[in-house]
Parts: C-alpha cells; structure tokens; sequence
C-alpha cells in the first residue's frame, strides 16, 4: 500500500504562511481576499491557478513579477516560523517501510525548499512530486495518478492524506482513498466539514492518529 502525502498543511504546518503572502500581494494590486478566503477556495491549487481565477473574478490582471513578490515574502516568512506538522516525525517513524511520497501543487524548488529546512527531505526523497510535473493540478487527478505510477502502485493501492478540499476531491477522481487532516494552524473549526463535503472518508485531528487509521485500512 502505497501513502501519498500532501506537504502544505500536512507534513508542514505551513498553510498560513503561503495564505497570509498570497493574500498581502494581492490585496496590494487592489484584489481583495484573506488568508481565510484562500484557504477554503484555494487550498492545493497551484499559484497560476489561483490568480486565473481571482483575476477573472475582479477583472483585476495579475502581473507576472507578482509570483516573485509571493515567492520572496514566503522565503522570509518560512525561515522566521517555518515548522514541521506537530507529530508527523512519530507517525512517519510509526509507518516506516511502508512506500510513502509526496504530491503537492508547490512548485519542484519549493518543496526542495521548505522539506529541506525541516529536516524531513529524506523522509520522502526522492519520492517527491509537484504539479509542475503534470498537465493539471489538483482537483484534476493528474498528480496522483503520477505518483501512483511512479511508484508502481495502482491507483486502488493508494491512501491520500489531504488537508485541501482540492486534494480530496483529486483522490477520489484518481480513484483512490483518502484521508482528511484538520491539525494544521489554518484549519477553522468548519474544516472538517469542508473535508467530509469533498469526500473524505475519515477526518482526523493530530499526526498521532494516523498510524492507527492507515493500519485499520490496510486491513
């Protein structure tokens, strides 16, 4: 059985970093959006992705040197507070010898990036792969369905562990079983909900749960 894991917001408790840089730089070019709002709507999408659709909906272009501006505030941001998901060591160490990657819609340097800092790039190396690396990033089930095949599994083999509404909705299309995280410091108290809405089978609230749920669905 094969684990796939998210990065942002599961293996690193990061999500309001990337929100709270996303958000400043386009509120600067006059698009109005909170960390809040990009979590719900936006969570796993790449960042092309995100300023198509915010740029379609205020009408408002996004200027390309923005991605850099986002790139460099996040740069800062994650060396002054950048850390692991609280438990995610215990869990891996727990779940060692099982096959396990990383899919996320970060970009390829990022993930080197940030993994890196924390310490757990080999926990995953070189079993790491981005959206970059498909035509379409999640919800489509492209990425997935790439790491699956990367790593010689069928897609009926895999467990996805997601904290995105976008992420779950690409497992099930990719037509494996996947798990929803609500631990991470964005997750509000509708998170689970938003989990559950997408189709994720079990929500679950620290990394020292997952062992447990990974072995009951081996089973």
């Amino acid at each position: 059985m094969l684990l796939i894991f998210d990065c942002d917001g599961v293996v690193l408790d990061s999500m309001n970093i990337h929100t709270g840089a996303e958000a400043a730089a386009y509120n600067s070019i006059g698009i109005p959006v909170t960390p809040a709002q990009l979590v719900l709507r936006f969570a796993g999408y790449s960042q092309p992705a995100i300023a198509k659709v915010l740029s379609e909906e205020t009408g408002i272009a996004v200027p390309p040197e923005l991605y850099g501006v986002i790139k460099a505030n996040k740069k800062i941001m994650f060396a002054q507070g950048l850390n692991p998901m609280p438990g995610i060591r215990a869990a891996l160490k727990e779940l060692d010898g099982m096959p396990r990657c990383i899919a996320s819609g970060t970009g390829v340097a990022g993930l080197q990036h940030t993994l890196g800092m924390t310490g757990l790039y080999d926990s995953f190396a070189p079993h790491i792969y981005s959206s970059e690396m498909v035509a379409r990033g999640k919800p489509f089930p492209d990425l997935f369905l790439h790491a699956a095949e990367q790593m010689g599994h069928a897609p009926e083999d895999c467990i996805v562990i997601e904290d995105a509404g976008a992420g779950v909705k690409a497992a099930i299309a990719a037509g494996m079983r996947v798990l929803g995280f609500r631990g991470g410091g964005h997750c509000g108290p509708g998170h689970a909900d938003h989990l559950r809405d997408a189709g994720a089978e079990t929500v679950f609230t620290h990394m020292d749960m997952l062992p447990g749920l990974i072995r009951g669905l081996a089973a």
